[in-house]
């Protein structure tokens, strides 16, 4: 059963799977908020283009690759972008990033995934926003953190994988930003990420 979690809340992903991983997913999805009478009674509130990423980070928490809607793989070829999706309609994943966590080289300490608009759009147009981690193996769900934080932000670093000596762990984050793309985010997932 997937856990929900709360901002600031670590769970071990071993633990959680009740086995060792070795590929798990992080799935994001997210829905255009009702605008007015008429938006809600049409069910349309525009479309909205929001960006899954990963932040490759060393133990001295310097950025080593970056992984996006322009770089689809890591440079390893450990970590695999679904591509854009620039709308967010249909149930479900809208951007899925997928980790091989036996490939990711051993420099690699931290994982960190962000989120943002590319187009400018703040998350006040965003509802039912959420990031999960999938078991891969099974396709069992282990996390979820429901990204609650609408506003006249453009970005989110919204959780870290790191490797511990004990496994990997996720932890729920959710800091808001401005950013319109990963590299905008990179000084933000390294502070979070502390």
């Amino acid at each position: 059963m997937a856990l929900t979690l709360s901002k600031n809340q670590t769970i071990s992903l071993e633990k959680t799977a009740g086995t060792g991983l070795s590929k798990i997913s992080l799935g994001l999805g997210w829905d255009a908020a009702k605008s007015g009478f008429f938006g809600k009674l049409l069910g349309s509130g525009g479309e909205i283009d929001l960006d899954a990423s990963c932040i490759l980070l060393d133990s001295e928490l310097k950025a080593i690759d970056l992984v996006w809607f322009r770089q689809l793989k890591s440079n390893d070829g450990s970590i695999q972008h679904s591509g854009d999706n620039r709308t967010g309609e249909g149930d479900g994943d809208d951007e899925t990033i997928k980790v091989d966590l036996q490939r990711l080289p051993e420099a690699v300490k931290h994982l960190v995934f962000t989120v943002n608009s590319f187009t400018g759009q703040t998350f006040e147009k965003v509802e039912n926003a959420y990031c999960r981690i999938v078991n891969a193996s099974n396709n069992s769900e282990l996390a979820r953190y429901n990204l609650s934080e609408r506003g006249g932000h453009t970005g989110i670093v919204m959780a870290s994988l790191s490797r511990e000596s004990s496994g990997w762990e996720f932890k729920a984050i959710g800091v808001t930003t401005n950013g319109r793309t990963v590299d905008d985010l990179v000084s933000l997932a390294v502070q979070a990420v502390r």
